[in-house]
């Protein structure tokens, strides 16, 4: 058989062992350092959006408060959920290029060079 039949699809060498690749402690660390970051900023984002839900359907008198012109408290605090998106956003780009980009960097050149 030839490599493009039972190995990568590029025929560049034989399919990594991605069950070990997995298992490695590098792996692990990439896997570790990503919960670390997702799961707390999806809680925050969860209960920030929550919250805007239920002011918004609960306290319209406290959202119809204006604060200049034609622009209410409901209006700013809805615009602050895309803002609060764009923050999360920045903020996980600038984590992954210091915390995970590195690790999957070795993981990846240790995949390609295993594959040679």
């Amino acid at each position: 058989m030839t490599d493009t039949e039972n190995g990568r699809p590029d025929g560049q060498g034989p399919e990594p062992d991605w069950e070990a690749v997995q298992a490695s402690p590098e792996f692990q660390e990439l896997r570790r350092r990503l919960r670390v970051f997702v799961f707390p900023m999806t809680a925050f984002f969860l209960g920030w959006y929550l919250l805007y839900v239920l002011v918004a359907d609960y306290a319209h008198d406290f959202m119809a408060i204006p604060l200049f012109g034609n622009i209410n408290i409901g209006i700013v605090f809805g615009l602050l959920q895309f803002v609060s998106t764009f923050i999360i956003t920045g903020l996980y780009v600038r984590y992954a290029g210091r915390r995970l980009d590195p690790i999957a960097d070795k993981i990846r050149h240790q995949v390609e060079e295993g594959a040679k």
